[in-house]
């Protein structure tokens, strides 16, 4: 892995390229993608889904958020309530916490 990580509104992310970041960041758009079935994440329905077969669980406390549980461990992912907000710092979230079952692809 080459690249320089980046730390930008509390988030460290690794930029791969970063000369083409901002070229790419205009015209470049990110897919979530279920790794073992190789399969397009285009709703929460079908996250939600993927997750619960992950053992993950959907927590109701803020109307403002999606969240997620796994009860095995401390991690809590927190999406934006409309699917068309989900930013690739979200996916890279899901990614991290969930090794080898998804991954976030150029599209």
């Amino acid at each position: 892995m080459s690249g320089v990580w980046v730390f930008k509104n509390g988030v460290v992310r690794l930029v791969e390229n970063p000369a083409s970041e901002s070229a790419a960041g205009a015209r470049g758009r990110k897919v979530l993608v279920h790794a073992p079935s190789n399969e397009v994440i285009t709703s929460y329905a079908v996250l939600e889904r993927k997750l619960s077969e992950l053992g993950w669980e959907r927590y109701y406390d803020d109307p403002e958020l999606l969240q997620f549980h796994k009860r095995s461990t401390v991690h809590l992912i927190s999406l934006p309530r409309d699917f068309n907000r989900l930013k690739s710092m979200h996916m890279y979230d899901i990614v991290v916490k969930n090794r080898n079952m998804f991954e976030v692809r150029d599209l």
